[in-house]
């Protein structure tokens, strides 16, 4: 290593660990990446499989440690309760939860939560990578944070005042494997590309009737005993549907105006939504959702005194 780390950021999910070792300068000196998630840790012990992966990227003893997402759920390692929104971004990083009796320093980013009665909602990880997406401190912003349980985010003046969540992938998965769709997309359906025509013209679809798809749903399977749809195109009809409804129904809940929205998305995925954006006639500003957690932990760290607050990420 060309310097010494000076924290150890962890994104650590339901599924996946994402551990960086970053220098003071927010610089990654190393990485890693499992699949010791929350599932798999709640067997295995938390501080195990932790203490695990820092010793493989070369973490020295003492070393820090700031996380965020599912660990610091309720099913986790230690409940970091939620803070309620409206809140400022900096407050909620600033009540990170030190684990007990740990053997080092380690903190947990709490989550978020909308309790309206009409729209109850929770967030853990996506406040960090909101923390970290570069967003201006005064005005208004509109975030889209694709995935499994999409987020849409409005934050004003550097606090989150509302979100919501729409499980797209969630149901693309169910519905391509538990429906009658299954039939038309195969056992292992395709990846999705956004220069599918088939795609766009779903999407299209679903924007013109502002997402009320439930009519065109089992169109994809009789478009295949039809006119031939075959199952890549169909994986990427019922993709583009699905997102085109996501899009058009978090456009009336947060509508964006003139300004760009905030993609905060990796890979593939990223791209899928870019485009499909554009259809809904909105200009964006992508946002590496690794950079953004990344930097979001490392501001974190900075907050609540684990590391000096003089020096900017680089």
């Amino acid at each position: 290593m060309s310097a010494a780390p000076a924290i150890a950021a962890v994104d650590w999910g339901t599924t996946r660990l994402r551990l960086w070792l970053l220098d003071g300068a927010g610089t990654v000196l190393a990485e890693r990446r499992g699949d010791d998630g929350l599932i798999s840790a709640r067997d295995k012990g938390f501080a195990t499989v932790l203490e695990k992966h820092l010793a493989a990227a070369g973490a020295p003893a003492g070393l820090p440690v700031i996380m965020c997402g599912m660990v610091g759920a309720r099913q986790g390692w230690l409940e970091a309760p939620y803070v309620d929104v409206p809140s400022p971004l900096s407050a909620v990083l600033r009540g990170a939860l030190s684990v007990p009796d740990a053997g080092r320093d380690i903190r947990i980013v709490p989550g978020m939560a909308q309790r309206l009665a009409d729209a109850p909602d929770v967030m853990r990880g996506e406040e960090t990578q909101l923390a970290g997406a570069g967003l201006a401190g005064r005005g208004r912003h509109i975030v889209c944070m694709p995935g499994t349980h999409s987020k849409w985010v409005a934050v004003e003046d550097g606090a989150v005042t509302g979100f919501g969540t729409w499980p797209t992938g969630e149901l693309f998965s169910v519905l391509a494997a538990h429906s009658i769709l299954r039939h038309s997309l195969g056992e292992h359906p395709t990846a999705v590309t956004a220069d599918s025509p088939a795609f766009r013209r779903w999407c299209e679809a679903a924007l013109a009737e502002g997402g009320d798809i439930m009519g065109r749903l089992f169109s994809i399977r009789a478009a295949g005993l039809l006119h031939g749809l075959g199952p890549d195109d169909a994986a990427a009809c019922l993709s583009g549907l699905l997102i085109g409804a996501e899009i058009a129904s978090a456009n009336r809940r947060y509508p964006a105006g003139k300004e760009p929205v905030a993609l905060v998305a990796s890979g593939a995925l990223g791209v899928l939504y870019g485009a499909a954006l554009g259809l809904a006639g909105h200009t964006i500003r992508p946002v590496d959702a690794d950079e953004a957690v990344r930097a979001g932990l490392f501001a974190a760290a900075r907050e609540n005194g684990m590391i000096a607050s003089t020096q900017e990420p680089a």
